[in-house]
């Protein structure tokens, strides 16, 4: 039984976090919830970075999952500004950075994910970025601002959805942008080639220039500033600035260090928890970035790094920190922007894990829902400038039943009657 002599402690400042000390005491908590960020500003929401704030179309208040007097007005102890060190299993405590040790009964793991670093020369240049938190975005934006006014080049290193979202930002703001990927599409290990190609076109209607098929090895400069990037094609393209994008990693050290199982780095990474989010130890779960867990529905060992898994597997764990029972099933989900296109995405289909895109609308003007199909099934759906149409798109992949496939790619046969 749950009284309030216990302590649960949630290591990790973002939006699972937040949501999960939210949920702790809308279901009636009444012990001590502590929460520990390693930014000093209150948690806040990702999306926004690369989005509307960026784009400078959201204030920053906005980003905030809560007003900052919320906490104080629920009792929820906040550390911001503060890392936490170590996890003594046995002690059942958690020893902060300025040597602070707290007690814990419960404790969720929310640690997220961090920006994976190129290992090149030029890295620490001015004028080199990463996207991530609050104060990335801010001086990212800034810079947008300046090579906007100044006709300047930024080139991004990566072709994800951060790098495709900054590159249709630098854009808006008039700068010149040039990607630089591996792969021969964008998006190519999430959409595959069928999808690819229409964002690259997307993006190349709008002045971005794509360097297919090549790796960014050096960034040069000049009285540390940035001047240009050289590919291991032997390209250079000249630049400003330089954004990396080529992924993150899921923060794992604390878990590791702590002697938690943890998934391999080739299947994605990440702290592995079963389907309640709970770790190899009984009284620590993790969720957000940094979980990998058994999914129910999909039977399959996955982590997700968007916004709704934040969302949702924050509020779960903290049911299950509390007894209730829980297993974690929502069809992972994530949107974009860039220019005029929106887009909304639900599922999981990696690279392999299919056997056929069907489209259902005009890919020419960019309307369409595009589903992913394995043996007859849907296992994932996107829908481009097409609203409204999630709840099916996901009702068919829980369904997990066989489609008529013509009927699937047919607009004039609504999609609630293909539903089983």
């Amino acid at each position: 039984m749950v009284d309030a002599d216990q302590t649960f402690v949630i290591v990790g400042g973002g939006l699972a976090g937040a949501k999960a000390a939210e949920t702790l005491r809308a279901e009636g908590f009444k012990g001590r919830v502590i929460l520990i960020g390693d930014e000093r500003d209150h948690p806040y929401e990702r999306p926004p970075l690369s989005k509307g704030y960026l784009l400078d179309k959201d204030s920053r208040d906005s980003v905030f999952v809560h007003e900052p007097a919320w906490y104080a007005r629920h009792d929820v102890e906040l550390h911001l500004g503060q890392t936490v060190t170590a996890i003594d299993r046995d002690a059942r405590t958690v020893r902060l950075g300025d040597g602070t040790v707290i007690r814990f009964d419960k404790l969720l793991l929310a640690t997220g994910a961090e920006p994976r670093r190129l290992d090149v020369p030029g890295t620490t240049l001015a004028g080199v970025h990463h996207l991530r938190r609050l104060a990335h975005s801010e001086r990212l934006r800034d810079e947008l601002r300046a090579l906007g006014r100044d006709n300047g080049h930024l080139v991004i290193a990566g072709a994800g959805w951060i790098g495709l979202e900054v590159a249709a930002a630098a854009r808006t703001y008039g700068a010149e942008v040039t990607v630089i990927e591996t792969d021969p599409t964008p998006l190519h290990r999430v959409l595959g080639p069928e999808l690819g190609q229409l964002f690259a076109d997307l993006h190349t209607e709008h002045g971005v220039r794509f360097h297919f098929g090549a790796r960014l090895t050096e960034i040069t400069g000049q009285d540390g500033m940035v001047l240009a990037v050289r590919t291991d094609d032997g390209e250079e393209h000249p630049a400003h600035a330089v954004l990396i994008a080529i992924g993150a990693a899921p923060r794992t050290a604390l878990a590791e260090n702590a002697g938690l199982a943890l998934v391999d780095r080739a299947d994605g990474g990440g702290v592995a928890v079963d389907e309640s989010l709970c770790s190899s130890d009984p009284d620590i779960y993790a969720a957000g970035d940094v979980a990998a867990f058994d999914h129910p529905l999909l039977h399959h060992r996955i982590r997700v790094e968007h916004w709704a898994n934040a969302l949702n597997g924050g509020p779960a764990a903290a049911r299950a920190m509390l007894g209730r029972p829980v297993s974690y099933d929502r069809v992972p989900y994530f949107f974009s922007d860039q220019y005029d296109l929106g887009m909304e995405y639900s599922g999981w289909a990696p690279p392999g894990s299919y056997d056929q895109v069907v489209v259902r609308g005009d890919t020419g003007k960019r309307e369409f829902i595009a589903f992913w199909i394995k043996e007859g099934r849907v296992i994932a759906g996107m829908n481009v400038n097409v609203w409204d149409v999630t709840d099916p798109i996901q009702s068919l992949i829980r369904s997990r039943t066989q489609v008529d496939t013509e009927a699937l790619a047919n607009p004039s046969v609504p999609l609630d009657s293909l539903v089983p």
